[in-house]
């Protein structure tokens, strides 16, 4: 849970590198959330009967749409990749399957361009 709120705090932050721990943790959560927003809409009918999900399941995917791409772009920072990277999840098929790759990497050892390796210097994360 920590690093989930590690997540909330950074909510804006673009620069800087995430750790594959903090992204997956956030990720992993997030999952979690989404599910229970879902439940919650269906339990208490406020879900659209078409999608299976209503209110609270947008206000929450909005909330944390900011902070979502925030520490998927700092993941990438550090595997010394652009965030614009995001983008080849448009690519049919294989877009999908190659950023799933890309966040799985490991950390580019020592500093690069996004800064320095929060595996080896945790303060700076």
């Amino acid at each position: 849970m920590n690093w989930y709120l590690t997540v909330l705090k950074k909510y804006a932050v673009f620069s800087g590198r995430a750790r594959r721990k903090e992204y997956w943790m956030f990720f992993l959560f997030n999952v979690i959330f989404t599910i229970l927003a879902t439940v919650l809409d269906n339990l208490l009918g406020t879900a659209i009967e078409d999608l299976g999900y209503g209110f609270f399941y947008i206000v929450y995917a909005l909330a944390v749409l900011v902070p979502s791409l925030a520490v998927a772009v700092r993941r990438l920072h550090d595997i010394g990749k652009s965030g614009w990277w995001l983008l080849v999840s448009f690519v049919p098929l294989i877009g999908g399957i190659w950023l799933l790759v890309l966040l799985a990497t490991d950390s580019q050892p020592g500093e690069n361009e996004y800064g320095p390796n929060p595996k080896e210097n945790p303060v700076a994360s």
